[in-house]
């Protein structure tokens, strides 16, 4: 009988591998209640089956109203600042039918053909950060390329001005440096993101354009009952939701290659004879093996139910744990390996069901041109820090590195 204690788990060393833990709640507690730093108590779901199936049962709601914790409790789940913004009906917090009329409307933006045509775009945010360092021979690629090509991005398909842009870098800044900043800065940041998209919104009403927000008013304007305040929380989730991810996909995937160079190498030399095959299965292995995505937000039990056996009440938080269902070997031959060639890789990092991250297309798009351009233009990158120096920002839902130093030839 194995009688070795269970991990410790949300410390900060926990933070930098959380890997070895969650192998051990696979084995032992699949289905793991806990106390979160948070003081909320919550099922941590952590084998891939019972992950599937969570994240696609609807008698797990998205909407916080059905937590069984007093209002306190309820203030400390979801997006910091959230509540008290008045940015809760997104794609995050509700279920249908409202999620399928919002998703539906919001679809629109990210369907293969609008990615596409937004290629270039991203393709000239990646060259022109690049441009910003490369002559240098060393940078942070956190703060000089992960973290603003996706703000930037973002910013340019939802229709903000190019002379706002570094106003929501900013506030967008303080709202991932989590205990870094100064207390109560992620609630005040996400204020200002709220006033500067409401007056935005305002300004677009009178105008025609082709940007995501311009498409959103016109459909709220067009018997599909968007309020103005859904146009704002949509936007602003989308603001969100679409760097913070982009930014640990980029950030860990490049983290990851320069810790397996004889995978990064293959890789090179695969984009040098114009090969992208690679590229494209390289990408979801690194999604797989560190996703910038490690819990997916916050469900609600609707019901008493069981999930892997185990009896989950009515109004329990649950978190279901991707990264450690994308690591599950009862799914994966070799999970810890990083094998950027994997075939059959139907990993979570993206989710599952009705809430599959909508903007996944986008954030490809971004991980493989950042990751192509940067292995194409900096060849021989290399980390500027002992691997043990890297610190993780702390936090349930992503998993980022604070920083990520790298040295190069200058070019």
């Amino acid at each position: 009988m194995n009688t070795a204690p269970a991990p410790e788990l949300f410390t900060w060393e926990f933070a930098t591998d959380p890997y070895p833990a969650y192998a051990w709640l696979r084995e032992h507690s699949p289905v793991h209640r806990t106390t979160l730093p948070s003081g909320v108590e919550a099922w941590l779901v952590t084998r891939y089956a019972d992950a599937r199936q969570a994240l696609a049962d609807q008698r797990l709601s998205k909407n916080p109203v059905h937590h069984a914790d007093d209002a306190q409790g309820k203030s400390k789940t979801g997006i910091p600042g959230e509540r008290s913004a008045g940015l809760m009906t997104h794609l995050l917090n509700i279920d249908p039918p409202d999620h399928t009329r919002l998703r539906r409307l919001v679809s629109k933006a990210f369907t293969p053909r609008r990615v596409a045509e937004f290629a270039p775009r991203v393709q000239e945010l990646t060259d022109g950060l690049i441009d910003g360092f490369a002559a240098r021979g060393s940078a942070d690629l956190i703060h000089e390329f992960a973290f603003p090509l996706p703000i930037y991005a973002i910013c340019d398909l939802l229709g903000v001005p190019r002379e706002d842009q570094d106003d929501l870098r900013d506030w967008a800044g303080m709202m991932i440096r989590h205990g870094k900043g100064p207390r109560g800065g992620v609630a005040r940041a996400v204020k200002k993101i709220r006033r500067y998209l409401a007056d935005l919104i305002h300004r677009k009403r009178l105008g025609d354009g082709d940007d995501l927000i311009s498409g959103l008013i016109r459909a709220s304007d067009h018997g599909e009952h968007l309020t103005e305040d859904e146009v704002v929380a949509m936007c602003f989730v989308l603001l969100f939701a679409g760097f913070e991810t982009t930014i640990n996909l980029i950030g860990n995937g490049t983290h990851a290659l320069l810790r397996h160079p004889e995978q990064r190498a293959v890789l090179q030399s695969a984009l040098a004879r114009g090969e992208h095959g690679l590229l494209e299965t390289g990408v979801e292995e690194l999604l797989r093996f560190d996703g910038p995505v490690e819990m997916a937000t916050w469900r609600y039990a609707t019901e008493d139910l069981e999930i892997g056996g185990v009896a989950v009440a009515e109004g329990d938080p649950v978190l279901v744990v991707l990264a450690a269902a994308d690591r599950d070997p009862a799914r994966f031959d070799s999970p810890d390996t990083l094998d950027l060639a994997r075939g059959d890789n139907k990993h979570l990092g993206y989710g599952h069901g009705i809430h599959y991250c909508i903007g996944a297309p986008l954030a490809r798009l971004e991980g493989h041109t950042a990751l192509a351009t940067l292995l194409t233009r900096l060849p021989d990158l290399r980390l500027g820090e002992d691997p043990a120096e890297l610190r993780w920002r702390g936090g349930l839902i992503m998993r980022g590195l604070r920083t990520l130093p790298v040295e190069f030839t200058p070019r």
